[in-house]
């Protein structure tokens, strides 16, 4: 599935049981990177393509979110210390809205390791599917 808002970059999801580091060297294949969100109308879009996609709920889609092993764990951040990688040729997103902060389970609180997150999905009964970052 994709979608390609107007003057912008295009998302696209595909669906396989890989690695973080595996999603990642597939993007750069493919000249793109994990995606980024840096606002609502960006969730929503990838929720969307999501559905579309017919991505089965709970579901770990891997984002482009990632903290290095010199950042520490930050619970007063709505990403907790990660930021956006793969800023190849583009600036990735800084500040990150504070409804952006929703993370179905905490991560681990450290300095020392590189880390990464995902969108995972949940299924809500008539809400359509609930979401949130994971470590």
């Amino acid at each position: 599935a994709v979608r390609c808002p107007l003057a912008a970059a295009c998302f696209s999801a595909h669906l396989a049981n890989v690695s973080y580091a595996e999603a990642r060297g597939a993007c750069d294949q493919r000249q793109g990177n994990l995606a980024w969100v840096s606002g609502e109308p960006e969730l929503r879009l990838l929720l969307g393509l999501l559905a579309e996609a017919a991505m089965p709920a709970p579901a770990l889609f891997w984002v482009g979110l990632k903290r290095n092993a010199s950042a520490c764990t930050h619970e007063e951040q709505p990403l907790r210390g990660f930021s956006w990688e793969g800023a190849r040729g583009g600036m990735a997103p800084q500040e990150v809205p504070a409804a952006l902060g929703r993370w179905v389970q905490e991560p681990l609180r450290s300095c020392l390791t590189v880390r990464c997150a995902g969108l995972q999905l949940a299924v809500d009964a008539g809400d359509g599917p609930s979401w949130g970052w994971k470590e």
